[in-house]
Formats: structure tokens, sequence, C-alpha cells
């Protein structure tokens, strides 16, 4: 059985993953890096992709975080029929 690995990407407002240093407030630590700000982050799961839409909070993408591991983790604890 493969893993399944479940994490947050932080995401520009384009969408793109978003891997600059950033201060607490979001910005970027080296404003010549070309980042133009997180905006949104994005609960992603290796067996399902992206899981439901991007949030502006890091705090509400975890708790949808833990409830998509938590649907794995019931699916498993299923008997197969």
């Amino acid at each position: 059985m493969a893993r399944i690995r479940i994490w947050i990407d932080p995401q520009h407002r384009d969408g793109t993953v978003c891997e600059h240093a950033i201060t607490p407030s979001g910005k970027p630590r080296d404003p010549k890096a070309g980042c133009t700000d997180r905006t949104r982050y994005q609960v992603m799961c290796s067996e399902h992709g992206a899981v439901g839409e991007p949030h502006g909070l890091r705090t509400l993408a975890e708790s949808t975080q833990t409830a998509h591991r938590n649907s794995h983790k019931a699916a498993l604890a299923r008997p197969a029929a």
C-alpha cells in the first residue's frame, strides 16, 4: 500500500506555489525575490490532488487538511466488501 501524503501549498495570487522566505505578515523577506505575496493556501493530497477550494488563511487550510486525512483513515477502517 502506497503512503498517502497530505500537505498545504502556499500560493501566490495566480495559483503558483510560493517557496519564498516570508515575514510573519506574509510579505517576502527579500523584496528582490520576485514574490507577489502569499495570498492563499491549497490543501493537496498525493492521491486526490487539490482538495477543496484554496483558503485565505493557513489555519483554515489546516482544518481541511485534518478532515481530509481523517477521511483516509476512515476509509482504511471500513471492512472490504
